[in-house]
């Protein structure tokens, strides 16, 4: 059979079964937003593709978490603008495509809306595109293929049918509850199990055991009915506002501190439940130690955990379900482990074609961006399409010849409008390859932590180019639990130190030639990028916005002048009449008049 990969797949032997299997170029698992979002990008590119759900609608995800039905991504219908490019940086609920009808905020105008809107968002998502769906289909034994020619992917559904996937994009999710191994795991009741009926928590005193957004979601539903709510965590607090990781606690669900620290019952403690065990005794629940065999455990009378429970939750998240292949080795070290193995270009190391996409490629970014939720992967399912479409298809990336003369125009205009580079600071940047011919390519939104296979990723030329990295990100003093991101100085306001800027800012990296992987592995973890030769920080916004002529403009061009002085020479009006034609609101920036000479 001919595919459209542009040569003939001959020679595979199935050993499962003895029917022809079902052949696709790709096989995408999972109808969730992640599959979905990428199932948008194949079906646009005219691929032959097909997405394999085991529920019998997309998005079934949703129809039974969060448990307590309420969606806690922002769905912020104004903004005082109209550009949707824009607006998109405020919308955390909406799958990217080309038809305004397919904007979540057209599904719900609530701020944090219910679950069942997005069950059903999802679902009039597959419809309205069309998108090749099979439902009812659960895939298991997914594993490799050897060819005589290459390398396919076997698996097969629940009936015994076989498929045969020239690439598999695997979009499942982590949906499997993290059930922690200690004894008496069993007398916990699950997140996933828990009763909507408030009266079977009147009068109780319970136990939470997690300290992430599940586990204040249901103290946050429960509280007022019980004696008390305890909740255990190994570690302090993390806030999303600390940490600027939309992961870590919300304020939306933190209503639990207030009766903590306000001395109304409920309260906080740091144990490591790995190291205690749930035991029964006389009609109640203790979390009590584990010593090791031939130690014993010291008793005091003030110890918190002599508090008899009547329910102890557990509330500790999900991870990757790796049963759905044939060896766990090939995607995971252990079983329990909550991400797959990955490259920086989402595909396993291990097994050739392999993918994966959404929340389950969030490895990449975990705790520096938003890749494991809709308002970030929808971006990076973006960059995996482009990826496939240069590998497979020889299609190169998308690119726009500009010249010099325009760069401030348009590196401005994409930092106040680009909601790629908004949603997934830190690791997506537009790429700019700079040339002596008075030219430059302008790339966008490129994960950067792959900036070394630049040329091998995107089919885009960078020898004997000079290249700049437009990123947004936060002041590398300014996240983490304890930080004090509310204190009287947290804002620079003199362009003249926008390198101390602590909130989201553009920052312009130079290198006269694109790092290559000895330069990566000197990069610091905490860091999107080796060491630049030249970097300029944008000065931090109240509001984001970074287009005020004197405080923005005329830095980030006097930089570019300066810093590529080597390509050109740049002659200007004077910088009152530059910048002056500038509003501050809404214009262009094209009545910038530079003359490349």
């Amino acid at each position: 059979m001919e595919y459209s990969f542009g040569f003939m797949f001959v020679g595979f032997l199935l050993v499962t079964g003895s029917a022809s299997p079902i052949e696709h170029d790709y096989c995408v698992i999972g109808a969730g937003p992640a599959g979905l979002q990428i199932g948008y990008f194949l079906h646009k590119a005219h691929r032959n593709y097909v997405i394999l759900e085991k529920s019998s609608s997309a998005g079934s995800f949703y129809t039974k978490y969060p448990i307590h039905r309420k969606l806690i991504s922002i769905n912020k219908i104004y903004t005082g603008r109209d550009n949707k490019e824009y607006n998109l940086r405020h919308d955390w609920n909406s799958l990217l495509s080309d038809d305004d009808r397919m904007l979540f905020k057209q599904f719900s105008r609530q701020m944090f809306p219910p679950a069942d809107v997005m069950v059903t968002y999802l679902d009039s998502y597959a419809r309205h595109f069309n998108l090749t769906i099979r439902y009812n289909t659960e895939i298991s034994d997914i594993h490799s293929l050897h060819g005589n020619a290459s390398t396919k992917i076997g698996m097969k559904d629940q009936n015994g049918n076989n498929y045969l996937c020239r690439v598999t994009i695997v979009a499942t999710g982590i949906w499997k509850p993290r059930i922690p191994d200690i004894p008496g795991h069993e007398l916990m009741d699950g997140y996933e199990d828990l009763s909507m009926n408030a009266s079977d928590y009147e009068g109780k005193s319970v136990m939470i055991l997690g300290r992430g957004n599940s586990a204040f979601e249901t103290a946050t539903a429960i509280y007022d009915k019980t004696n008390f709510v305890h909740m255990v965590g190994r570690h302090r607090l993390r806030f999303a506002w600390e940490t600027h990781y939309v992961g870590d606690l919300r304020a939306v669900n933190n209503e639990l501190l207030d009766t903590y620290q306000l001395k109304s019952l409920d309260g906080l403690l740091e144990y490591d439940i790995n190291d205690y065990k749930v035991v029964r005794q006389g009609g109640h629940l203790y979390l009590r130690e584990n010593p090791p065999p031939g130690s014993q455990w010291e008793e005091y009378d003030n110890d918190p955990l002599l508090t008899p429970y009547d329910k102890i939750i557990r509330c500790l998240g999900f991870q990757f379900d790796s049963s759905i292949f044939r060896k766990v080795s090939d995607v995971a070290s252990r079983p329990s482990q909550k991400y797959p193995f990955i490259d920086y270009d989402y595909r396993s190391p291990v097994v050739d074609g392999l993918y994966f996409t959404g929340t389950i490629a969030h490895s990449l970014d975990y705790r520096q961006s938003a890749g494991g939720f809709i308002h970030g992967f929808r971006y990076s399912a973006r960059v995996l399409s482009k990826i496939l479409n240069w590998r497979y298809h020889q299609e190169r990336w998308p690119s726009e010849i500009l010249p010099l003369s325009n760069l401030t125009t348009a590196i401005i205009r994409r930092v106040n409008e680009a909601s790629g580079l908004y949603q997934m600071f830190a690791y997506l940047g537009d790429i700019i390859l700079l040339s002596k011919d008075g030219l430059c390519e302008y790339i966008e939104e490129y994960p950067v932590k792959l900036i070394h296979k630049f040329s091998e990723v995107t089919g885009i030329d960078t020898r004997n180019k000079q290249v700049l990295v437009v990123l947004l990100q936060y002041g590398e003093g300014f996240h983490g639990p304890e930080e004090d991101v509310f204190r009287v100085d947290r804002a620079a306001t003199d362009p003249e130190y926008a390198d101390y800027s602590n909130f989201l800012h553009p920052v312009v990296h130079y290198f006269q030639e694109i790092p290559k992987e000895q330069n990566i592995r000197r990069k610091k973890w905490s860091h999107p990028l080796p060491p630049a030769d030249k970097i300029h920080h944008v000065l931090e916004d109240f509001s984001a916005n970074w287009d005020r002529p004197l405080t923005h403009i005329k830095p980030l061009d006097v930089f570019l002048r300066r810093t590529l002085k080597d390509l050109y020479n740049i002659k200007c009006a004077s910088s009152t009449n530059m910048f002056s034609e500038y509003s501050i609101s809404s214009k262009s920036l094209d009545s910038q008049h530079c003359i490349a000479t």
